[in-house]
């Protein structure tokens, strides 16, 4: 029986955990360091914005008040999604940790492997829901596959890999 080599679907380098596993090394513990340190990034963007909206809010008499709030809750869904469908691919504590975003979806090689926008939105907002249904139980799903992709990963196309920058 004989195979069409067009039919064979094309798995880049980094969607390859067998094959190349140095990308899925260690994956888990630093995907939790770089969210840490992410957590503070967001922390300290969120109390500059607060001023900022506490400012805004006196010199408009307080009608700028509700429109505030809601950019304020925009903040952490704003440095994330910009972040991951940047040049680097990654967050700030992600950097640190030495991981980024890839994009798993077909054509992925066209962009180097950079997440789109659309990607990296989905990510985000899926990422947020599930940590706030589930808490940190978002990661047990990681435990189970050889990619150590989460919920999110999967929905947006996404998987978070070692940086292979730092290799060279």
């Amino acid at each position: 029986m004989a195979t069409d080599l067009a039919t064979i679907e094309h798995v880049p380098e980094w969607g390859d955990p067998w094959n190349h596993p140095r990308y899925y090394m260690g994956i888990s513990l630093r995907r939790i360091y770089g969210y840490l340190l992410d957590i503070v990034v967001v922390g300290l963007l969120w109390g500059m914005a607060y001023v900022a909206s506490i400012i805004l809010g006196a010199l408009s008499l307080g009608l700028l008040w509700p429109l505030l709030m809601v950019l304020l809750a925009l903040v952490p869904i704003a440095y994330h999604t910009l972040t991951i469908s940047g040049p680097r691919a990654a967050t700030l504590g992600m950097r640190i940790a030495g991981i980024k975003v890839m994009s798993v979806a077909p054509g992925a090689e066209l962009t180097d492997g950079r997440p789109s926008l659309l990607q990296a939105l989905i990510q985000t907002i899926c990422f947020y829901g599930s940590i706030a249904v589930t808490g940190s139980l978002i990661l047990v799903l990681a435990l189970f596959n050889p990619r150590r992709r989460t919920l999110h990963d999967f929905l947006a196309g996404t998987v978070v890999v070692n940086d292979p920058a730092q290799w060279r």
